[in-house]
């Protein structure tokens, strides 16, 4: 919703926006951007007379406890009878009707293969559009409107609306489509697996007979998915498919159809992002773009806001912020940066330093516990692991008792800052994982390590 209302701006249009417990980087940027933004949902915004109000899927109908409503703006938006129509809506009517649009739908790394695949159609002089759930730093913002004919859209399977249960992608209407991996998530409002591959199969469904479908051959959920009906080109990447890799996931060939098209070093670690660049190549190429001028940006691309972001150093400890939340996203995360400092260790011949992951189970998925029994795997490369266990309905301890003494659990933010720098030691990485601003916990943890 933020880049949305950044391209609301671009545009021309006077934009404001409301929400509760705003953080950076997005508040940061809507600020710079001169879009006023409000605390809350109270009605004295009715004053501001906007032509329409663009809700996004975070408000609901329903009461506090005293009676009052959640979201009292909206219940009085339905009751004066006032324009109002849902984010993704408001983008495929004002912005995508008419481009090229390449969306990126997936469980995980749809934020960093979007980032990827803008910067490469850049980098190709294209100029696209883009609206990205994250701050490329190749870009410095999330969404702009492009100058070009083509658009490149993060394509989340999140419902709508509260009026509109569809999943976001089914609005986008993509030429290009990318289908990176499918997982069960959203546990608030997907039953399943299934109920999530029926949808993705209604994306491929708007992807016309000359546009592509680009998926992972290493998935059997989306084989599955395309089973049910694909009537465009469909390219396959990953071990066994059409787009292969070739080398370190830092340094490697890229092979399409056994043939070496494109050769791509760069900074960033970790099998998922190799996926990732393979995905962007094969959407990119669908698109004119030479694989070897893909894999020249990729060489040059910075990665994302959040994604294994360095937030500085104090007593030999370094900080990263990651926006790893589901169990396989913390997992792969962490084994990223395992390959990276055991390679690194290897060739000074030393002795690699720790990972501690320090995570809050934030999204609705989790802090529902569905996946509470995955966290013991998905920490298994840490050396120690911490937990803020704050606002859950379930125990963290029992869920982490598997792992003994390699995991502590707080109840608020200070205790886990505390329980992270005493057992810090030079040498040492702290990775810290959540969806959310995480209290602030990176510059609590460097003002405490600084502080000896």
């Amino acid at each position: 919703m933020g880049g949305l209302a950044a391209l609301a701006r671009e545009a021309g249009h006077r934009v404001t926006g409301c929400d509760a417990g705003v953080y950076p980087p997005m508040s940061d940027q809507l600020r710079s951007l001169g879009i006023e933004l409000i605390e809350g949902y109270g009605v004295e915004q009715l004053a501001l007379k906007p032509d329409i109000y663009v809700v996004g899927n975070v408000v609901y109908r329903g009461q506090r406890d005293d009676g009052t409503p959640k979201f009292p703006l909206m219940e009085a938006v339905l009751d004066q009878g006032l324009p109002y129509t849902s984010g993704p809506q408001w983008l495929a009517e004002n912005v995508l009707q008419g481009r090229h649009v390449l969306a990126v739908a997936g469980t995980h790394g749809k934020t960093t293969s979007t980032s990827m695949l803008a910067w490469i159609l850049e980098h190709a002089g294209l100029n696209p559009g883009f609206l990205v759930g994250g701050v490329p730093m190749n870009f410095g913002v999330s969404a702009r409107l492009g100058a070009g004919q083509h658009f490149v859209i993060e394509a989340d399977e999140y419902d709508t609306a509260f009026f509109d249960k569809r999943s976001k992608f089914v609005h986008y209407r993509p030429r290009t489509a990318i289908l990176n991996n499918l997982e069960f998530d959203h546990a608030d409002i997907f039953d399943d697996l299934a109920a999530i591959e029926r949808q993705f199969h209604h994306l491929v469904r708007t992807v016309p007979a000359s546009g592509r479908v680009v998926y992972n051959a290493t998935e059997a959920s989306l084989k599955r998915v395309l089973a049910k009906g694909c009537w465009s080109e469909s390219v396959s990447f990953g071990p066994g498919g059409d787009w292969q890799a070739l080398g370190a996931n830092d340094d490697f060939q890229v092979l399409r159809h056994g043939l070496p098209v494109a050769h791509v070093a760069w900074s960033l670690t970790g099998l998922h992002n190799q996926m990732n660049a393979l995905a962007a190549l094969a959407a990119a190429q669908h698109v004119g773009v030479a694989p070897e001028l893909s894999g020249q940006a990729l060489g040059l691309f910075q990665n994302v806001k959040r994604r294994m972001e360095v937030r500085g150093s104090a007593g030999g400890v370094t900080v990263y912020d990651d926006f790893a939340h589901h169990p396989t996203a913390i997992r792969t995360t962490l084994d990223g940066l395992r390959r990276k400092l055991d390679a690194q260790a290897a060739l000074a011949g030393q002795q690699a330093g720790r990972i501690l992951a320090v995570f809050e189970p934030r999204s609705n998925t989790m802090k529902l516990g569905t996946m509470k029994a995955q966290l013991p795997w998905s920490l298994e490369l840490a050396d120690l692991a911490f937990c803020h266990a704050g606002g859950l309905g379930w125990d963290a301890r029992e869920a982490l008792a598997a792992m003994r003494a390699k995991a502590q659990v707080a109840d608020d933010i200070e205790q886990l800052v505390q329980q992270v720098v005493a057992a810090s030691q030079p040498g040492d990485h702290v990775v810290c994982m959540s969806n959310g601003g995480f209290g602030g916990v990176h510059a609590k943890l460097l003002e405490r390590l600084r502080a000896g």
